[in-house]
């Protein structure tokens, strides 16, 4: 039995590679980072060809820094971020830099289709999801309209992770979680949904293969052994979509445990025992890593975002006093943000800087402060932001309690927000639920997927033996003190989109 696993995540940023031991600890972890390119306004693009070159470089670094022999590793796990479009052509090659989940050119496309099928209802009967403008349907879609020269010679579609596979296997092919997340794949049936790929009028042979996630879909190359330090022959395995295999990482797989995954965007997620159909097409409803476990998400595109742009935007003085002291400026933030009461003294912080997904899907949605008065500090509106965040948190988890009512006994916190003590009490506060964070839980996907290829190699059983490794380092209880104001506060969040809904509208018309 071999003694170790690697993994990778194609991330937005960059890409990380983790080798794990036959007890799921991780034994050595290495990150390198590539350019994000922007050249339009709500357009998000990357090369190929870095994630190719990152996935290399922290792969041989990882196997470096573990000391490991390469035969010694079993499988390799792929995590990645989701619904992006690599084009590429028959011989393999890419055609253009790949469009990436946060790229939404494709509204107008994704409109015209849910109108072409008979409305959303339509829609979910095929795939149980909404097309949003994230995801790889549309763009594929705007390519044919926008690009017809690159329609024409594109002969494959694929996944950031699944171009990645391609790279080291020479196989196309992806899994179940992750061609979730494309707008034309069945989730009941857990296969492409031919009849809606028909009527669009798209050949299925764009489309690889879709095994699920713990399944061995092909071998590293010699080529590919040379320039990531793995042997040839060890098999690569499924993986994962980031969002569903991260979520896997931190022993989220069935019902009554909530995650929050607070990145960039702000992620609620649950696992789910049974298939549940997604009324209104609110959430994301995914096959998760197990071919008996579904998975429900939805997104908050600007969570930890808002907190980082509130950062850069408006707390200058914070970052020069940080780099006096030799401390991160969050904990000076975070710091006076815990001098405010809970409530943040009735000032309510909207986190639409990028427009919304979930609860509401709507691209004309700006950010908010909202009830200042002269005897407010910086300390409010910097408290406002985290509950403001947390608030949208609550919703999609509202929500998701409305299509699977199940008692919830806890919340899994990860990511950099999930860091901050006092953003992990707010939390616990304004679900009214414990709060758990884990040990490791910064290796994100790529801890995931070295779970999944595990298993893939009978390094484990299944998911519930290999999430019985995960560890927890903190819990936060919620304090019913508190649980009056953010109740009412939440109330009054809750009203803020159908009130300000025609102005935002209005303003976007301009």
């Amino acid at each position: 039995m071999k003694k170790y696993v690697a993994a990778i995540d194609i991330g937005t940023s960059g890409s990380k590679a983790i080798i794990l031991d036959d007890k799921a600890a991780v034994v050595a972890s290495a990150t390198e980072e590539y350019p994000l390119h922007s050249p339009r306004p709500s357009w998000n693009e990357q090369d190929p060809a870095d994630w190719w070159q990152g996935a290399c470089d922290s792969l041989k670094k990882a196997i470096q820094k573990a000391g490991v022999s390469p035969n010694d590793i079993g499988a390799l796990g792929l995590s990645g971020q989701m619904h992006g479009l690599v084009p590429l052509d028959k011989d393999g090659n890419v055609i253009r830099r790949a469009y990436l989940w946060n790229d939404s050119r494709c509204d107008k496309q994704c409109r015209d289709v849910i109108e072409k099928l008979g409305g959303l209802d339509k829609l979910l009967g095929y795939t149980n999801n909404n097309l949003l403008p994230g995801y790889q349907g549309g763009k594929i879609i705007w390519l044919r309209e926008e690009e017809p020269q690159n329609y024409e010679r594109m002969a494959k579609a694929l996944l950031p992770k699944d171009y990645l596979r391609y790279m080291l296997t020479g196989e196309y092919a992806t899994e179940v979680s992750d061609a979730s997340g494309t707008g034309f794949f069945d989730v009941k049936k857990r296969a492409w949904s031919e009849e809606l790929i028909k009527k669009l009028d798209l050949p299925m042979s764009l489309f690889p293969k879709a095994f699920e996630s713990d399944h061995i879909t092909g071998k590293i190359t010699a080529r590919a052994a040379e320039l990531t330090g793995l042997a040839e022959g060890t098999p690569v395995v499924g993986g994962g979509g980031d969002a569903v295999i991260q979520t896997t990482g931190m022993g989220i797989i069935k019902d009554g445990v909530l995650g929050v995954i607070l990145g960039t965007s702000g992620n609620v997620t649950m696992g789910m025992s049974k298939y549940q159909d997604n009324k209104g097409g609110t959430l994301q409803f995914f096959c998760n890593n197990a071919s008996d476990l579904y998975h429900v998400m939805g997104v908050q595109l600007a969570g930890g975002g808002s907190y980082q742009w509130y950062r850069n935007t408006l707390c200058q003085e914070e970052i020069r006093q940080a780099k006096e002291l030799g401390v991160d400026p969050y904990e000076l933030m975070n710091k006076a943000a815990a001098s405010s009461p809970a409530g943040s003294k009735r000032v309510l912080y909207l986190p639409y800087l990028s427009g919304e997904r979930c609860p509401y899907s709507d691209p004309n949605l700006r950010a908010a402060f909202i009830g200042l008065s002269q005897g407010y500090t910086k300390a409010e509106i910097t408290r406002s932001v985290m509950e403001g965040v947390t608030y949208g948190l609550r919703q999609i988890g509202d929500a998701m309690l409305a299509i699977a009512p199940v008692s919830m006994s806890h919340i899994i916190v990860s990511g950099g927000g999930g860091s901050s003590p006092l953003w992990r009490q707010i939390i616990s506060d304004i679900f009214q639920l414990p709060v758990k964070k884990l040990a490791g839980g910064e290796e994100g996907g790529a801890y995931g997927a070295g779970l999944v290829a595990g298993i893939g190699i009978g390094l484990w059983k299944n998911l519930a033996e290999a999430c019985s490794n995960v560890k927890v380092a903190t819990v936060d209880e919620p304090n019913n003190a508190n649980k009056a104001i953010y109740d009412e506060m939440f109330g009054i969040y809750n009203d803020m989109y159908k009130t300000l809904k025609p102005i935002y509208d209005r303003l976007a018309a301009g």
